[in-house]
């Protein structure tokens, strides 16, 4: 039975489960201590450090053990944050609790829009359903930012105006740079002028924060940009890049080394058949799912939290493909993400910081970026020959005309 059939005897109840879902989690936030959110808590107390002079130096030593957290974001960011500074604690974990819920929501509706589903009673089903799996379950629990962001990137590369296409991308990028990547859609799709617009709207993220901070935006920009051993463990289980899954396979760092740069270029290349068959079908989600996909690979730290992009990944194989690998695929990402086997893995191992481990442990370590690759294959595969299927919801021009 696939899950589309599966669904279909449970979709029902699916206002109740989202119901029961949001309830569920939001009496977590209101009554779980160990949900502490130290991700929103770097953002909200680091960010007033940005006219110190000291955000770099600053360190959430709070609940961090083993690594006492750093605020790693371009100065952008602690901008947009400030305002949470002013605001008791209290508030602005709700907030943000309420927002990322609001995101998820977002999140999910548009991707199943853009698979050809507008059944509302979908939309709250997969919601209530997303709340638990892995990587939206930490990306709560945390306080990250992960939610906004693939909800601003998704609801803006879908416009049909190219100043606000670009605005999405460079805003998000301003805030945290991996969005970068999504600047990719719009050269393949060849819509120039959004492609102009986000170098423009990031520009003027970088250009607000040196007007600010001119010795922080330096200290970024040009020393601290790029140092990956800043950010966290690279080879902790829950880092699911490739030099992540590569480096706990041979036991050391492999850093940016030939073992690195051979696997970027074959997540390139694969992502370049996956990209021309999907452009060819016209498929936007999984263009946008693609692009995203490339940047969680060869990124050299994504953290479990980071692979929300799995929520539009399993829209797309359950709904807008219709092949035997989809299926298998979609059942790949609900094993994965509803499985929890980052969190059985991040207790397996005896510190962050050691990298060697079981050879078992080190497979099962690759479980983000092997289903990332094999939702790479089924997008070339499926698409390669199909003919163009219009969504109606969709109403941007892909030739960017």
């Amino acid at each position: 039975m696939g899950l589309r059939a599966l669904e279909s005897r449970v979709l029902v109840l699916a206002p109740w489960v989202f119901g029961l879902s949001v309830l569920g989690h939001l009496a977590m936030v209101a009554f779980q201590t160990k949900m502490t959110m130290v991700d929103l808590m770097v953002y909200r107390n680091a960010s007033p450090e940005l006219f110190t002079g000291g955000l770099y130096e600053w360190r959430l030593k709070e609940f961090s053990d083993q690594f006492a957290l750093p605020f790693t974001y371009p100065p952008f960011s602690a901008i947009v944050f400030v305002p949470l500074s002013w605001v008791p604690w209290g508030v602005a974990r709700w907030f943000w609790q309420l927002l990322s819920l609001a995101c998820l929501w977002y999140l999910t509706t548009k991707s199943l829009s853009l698979a050809g589903s507008n059944d509302p009673r979908r939309a709250l089903l997969w919601t209530g359903l997303f709340i638990w799996v892995e990587p939206v379950r930490t990306t709560l629990n945390y306080g990250q930012i992960n939610l906004v962001l693939a909800a601003l990137l998704v609801g803006t590369l879908v416009s049909a105006t190219a100043w606000k296409q670009g605005a999405g991308v460079g805003i998000a990028a301003g805030l945290k740079l991996t969005p970068a990547i999504s600047g990719l859609y719009f050269l393949v799709t060849r819509q120039y002028r959004a492609a102009v617009w986000s170098v423009v709207a990031f520009a003027g993220t970088v250009g607000l924060a040196w007007v600010v901070s001119p010795r922080l935006s330096a200290e970024y920009w040009f020393h601290l940009l790029g140092d990956a051993t800043r950010v966290g463990p690279v080879g902790s289980a829950i880092n699911q890049s490739l030099r992540g899954a590569l480096s706990r396979t041979l036991g050391h760092d492999i850093q940016t080394g030939p073992v690195f740069l051979a696997a970027v270029a074959a997540a390139a290349v694969l992502t370049g058949f996956a990209l021309h068959a999907a452009v060819k079908a016209k498929d936007v989600l999984a263009m946008i799912v693609t692009v995203q996909l490339l940047g969680l690979l060869v990124s050299p730290i994504s953290w479990s939290h980071h692979w929300v992009w799995a929520v539009p990944a399993l829209m797309w194989s359950t709904y807008r493909a219709r092949h035997v690998l989809a299926t298998v695929t979609a059942f790949a990402w609900v094993a994965a993400i509803g499985s929890y086997l980052i969190s059985f893995l991040l207790n397996a191992q005896p510190s962050i910081w050691v990298i060697p481990r079981p050879w078992y442990y080190s497979a099962l370590g690759w479980v983000y970026p092997a289903v990332g690759v094999l939702t790479l294959v089924t997008i070339a595969v499926v698409l390669r020959r199909r003919s163009p299927e219009p969504v109606v919801e969709h109403r941007v021009d892909l030739l960017g005309q």
